[in-house]
């Protein structure tokens, strides 16, 4: 059992840049780790993840360019670095692990048994 907290969250203006970071209760060396985020009125999405292994980062299309995962996930805490916000980065951001998902699962919410409650980020224009 793993128990995640998300942290860093909050208001910041448009262009701004932010650093989530997920803690857990355990290293979190062979789990796989990934970032999800919810808008209101939306389905959550799948955001960036790294492999169980750490050799493999994957992100959405969307934060490509923006977001990146540094570090590595032998740690007990991942983070999210966020840069060039918008508007659209609204929304409550989850971190969630697993140390059974595969590489061609990363993007996957199902793929993941461990997550975290949220951080709201909410950016302005």
């Amino acid at each position: 059992q793993v128990q995640l907290v998300e942290s860093g969250g909050g208001l910041v203006q448009a262009g701004d840049s932010l650093r989530l970071s997920c803690g857990a209760s355990r290293t979190l060396r062979g789990y796989a780790v990934a970032w999800f985020r919810q808008a209101p009125g939306k389905e959550r999405e799948f955001v960036a993840a790294v492999s169980r292994s750490g050799g493999f980062t994957y992100y959405a299309d969307s934060v490509k360019g923006r977001f990146t995962m540094p570090g590595d996930n032998t740690k007990d805490t991942v983070f999210l670095q966020m840069g060039v916000l918008s508007p659209q980065d609204t929304a409550r951001y989850y971190c969630a692990a697993g140390n059974r998902v595969i590489t061609s699962s990363l993007r996957r919410q199902d793929a993941y048994d461990f997550w975290g409650q949220g951080t709201q980020v909410t950016v302005s224009s």
